[in-house]
């Protein structure tokens, strides 16, 4: 109870109070509108139009309010990965939280993880996130995507380092997956890897 308090307390006191004031935000509302929308939609990729039409808001005003949640450390963005393959998807990008608790505060769900339907999208919004501390903990100079064709071939998470390409997959529940193949024939110098709850301690340290 206490820790859930207090996550509720900071999400409150900061993305209502500190953010509205300094950016000049009008509406505590359609802030939390826009972050409950990109938590549900933690994994997947997401339309800036859309988001505006759901929200009743221009395209100008979302990209803006996405901005300053990334500018004041609650989001941030992936984009796609490509080198030019006409099957590739690049245009939209991906939302994750730097921290699951805010997530969990902004959509007031704090249930255990064994009664939750969304336990994927936790775990891969934990995983991006910590990979991406370790990084910049470490000094380390790298770049991070997402990857998807068309015909729904997708990899988690890209991380491009020295030029090298290291592909990611993020699995919650214990599962034997195999590469994408157009991965595999359109990246043959790149690696592949699967990260579960067995050996996820690797990658985030």
């Amino acid at each position: 109870r206490e820790k859930r308090s207090l996550a509720l307390e900071i999400s409150g006191s900061y993305l209502l109070k500190d953010v509205l004031e300094l950016e000049r935000v009008k509406s505590a509302k359609v802030l939390l509108d826009l972050l409950r929308l990109i938590a549900y939609q933690i994994g997947s990729e997401v339309s800036l139009r859309e988001l505006a039409t759901q929200l009743g808001l221009d395209y100008k005003t979302v990209a803006r309010y996405l901005d300053l949640l990334e500018k004041g450390f609650v989001l941030f963005n992936v984009r796609g990965y490509s080198r030019n393959l006409r099957k590739e998807i690049t245009k939209k990008s991906k939302y994750y939280f730097y921290d699951n608790g805010m997530r969990n505060a902004v959509i007031s769900n704090f249930n255990e993880l064994a009664v939750r339907d969304d336990v994927g999208r936790l775990w891969e919004n934990f995983l991006f996130a910590e990979r991406l501390k370790r990084t910049i903990y470490r000094g380390e100079s790298a770049n991070h995507f997402f990857w998807r064709t068309w015909d729904g071939q997708e990899i988690d998470m890209i991380e491009e380092r020295a030029g090298r390409l290291e592909g990611y997959e993020f699995k919650w529940r214990r599962r034997e997956p195999t590469p994408p193949r157009d991965w595999q024939a359109s990246y043959p110098e790149s690696s592949w890897s699967v990260v579960t709850r067995e050996n996820y301690l690797d990658f985030v340290l």
